[in-house]
């Protein structure tokens, strides 16, 4: 499902794309081989439109031959040639080779994943848990641990095995607030081993980030990914409304009466509803929309 609405994607900006070649054409180009750096201003944006195309084709993994029917197949489109297949014949086969090559490509990062995770445990201060996500305390927190039920604040940066970095809340200078029943399962699990204060690195392996779909064109299928975290805020959500005790009723409620209190698990303190703990210097800021959602 998802490799075909990255393809049905990759259709649309290849259609978008074939100006690009047409615009090549008029201008006397050959259609083939290198052309000059682009100079004015319609000459970057469409060079860019080229780029932005390879993004979005990155699943098909292109030989400098496969680039050429491409081009070609435009080239024919645009001018109105006569197509050298049948579209409609042909068209449902682009989907099946994009998936197949989707599946080659989620091996390969699979593996280099697996290795990523295996050098990332052997590292001094770092915790294998048994999901097999990699948890590296960078700096200890002071304050209390966030629930899966709660909404942290985080500033963080998202980068590949290669050292690609691929989100940052510090190049945006912002930072971002998110529930963490809304994330990849990752963060969920990763960030309730962290304290206020402190700075984490997670290694992720694909099945607990994005799985084998990733999140084209940024993060490959496949991908295991690291996050270096500071939790700067938890919140906790609202309680629920009490009702009033019933009439004739008086003293403590029995549980699961009106007016009960809830159950609390052993160890656990009552807190009081939306409070904020928050970590000495952090500065409130509107959050953008949460990452690495899942």
């Amino acid at each position: 499902m998802h490799t075909k609405l990255h393809v049905t994607r990759f259709l649309m900006v290849v259609a978008m794309g074939s100006l690009f070649t047409a615009c090549g054409r008029m201008g006397g180009g050959s259609g083939g081989g290198a052309v000059a750096a682009p100079k004015t201003d319609d000459e970057k944006v469409f060079y860019a439109l080229g780029l932005d195309i390879a993004k979005n084709v990155d699943v098909f993994a292109m030989s400098p031959t496969e680039l050429e029917f491409v081009k070609a197949g435009l080239s024919d489109g645009v001018t109105k040639q006569k197509p050298k297949v049948e579209l409609d014949t042909i068209r449902p086969k682009i989907f099946e080779m994009a998936r197949k090559r989707q599946d080659v490509k989620s091996a390969t990062e699979k593996q280099k994943g697996k290795d990523t995770v295996e050098k990332a445990a052997k590292e001094a201060g770092a915790e294998r848990l048994a999901s097999g996500m990699v948890v590296k305390t960078l700096r200890p927190g002071t304050g209390e641990s966030p629930a899966e039920t709660d909404t942290v604040k985080v500033n963080y940066e998202g980068r590949l095995s290669d050292g690609t970095v691929f989100d940052s809340s510090y190049k945006r200078n912002q930072p971002a607030s998110f529930p963490l029943r809304g994330v990849v399962k990752c963060w969920t699990e990763g960030l309730q081993k962290m304290k206020i204060g402190g700075k984490a690195q997670l290694t992720c392996p694909s099945e607990l980030a994005y799985g084998d779909q990733g999140r084209p064109p940024s993060i490959p299928g496949g991908a295991t990914l690291i996050f270096d975290i500071e939790l700067l805020e938890v919140t906790h959500p609202a309680a629920p409304a009490t009702p009033p005790a019933a009439p004739g009723m008086s003293g403590a409620a029995a549980p699961g009466t009106p007016g009960a209190h809830p159950t609390l698990p052993p160890g656990a303190k009552m807190t009081p509803p939306n409070m904020k703990l928050q970590a000495p210097g952090a500065k409130p800021a509107t959050p953008p929309a949460a990452p690495a959602a899942h």
